[in-house]
Formats: C-alpha cells, sequence, structure tokens
C-alpha cells in the first residue's frame, strides 16, 4: 500500500498509540509539580525500517 497509496489500519492504530502514550508520559511528569502544558507538540522520527518514535513536548507551567 505505500508504493500505490492508501492507509496501513495496522500502522496507524501503532502510531496513534504511540501519541497517546508519549502524550500520558508528558501529562503524569507534569502532574509533579504543574498545573498545565502548554505550547504542546509531537515530533515523530524513523528509528529504523518498521520502527517510529513518538515525543510529546510542551512547556509545563506552575500558576501563581
Amino acid at each position: 500500500k505505500s508504493i500505490v497509496g492508501g492507509e496501513i489500519v495496522s500502522y496507524t492504530q501503532m502510531t496513534d498509540e504511540a501519541r497517546q502514550v508519549a502524550e500520558d508520559r508528558m501529562v503524569t511528569a507534569a502532574q509533579t509539580w504543574a498545573d498545565a502544558v502548554v505550547a504542546m507538540r509531537f515530533a515523530s522520527d524513523s528509528i529504523a525500517e518498521g520502527t517510529i518514535e513518538i515525543l510529546a513536548y510542551g512547556t509545563a507551567v506552575k500558576f501563581a
């Protein structure tokens, strides 16, 4: 499918799950002292063929 186009459903599911895990880890880390995360972003990269790395990052803020 990647040659002729179209969605590879299992790959889409894997990336959706990886994004959710990355976001959950970011939120858990921020909850130790922050009130919110702003300017949140995702970044992705392929480490090796058939793999993907997802990074969730943002600025953790504490309200005064």
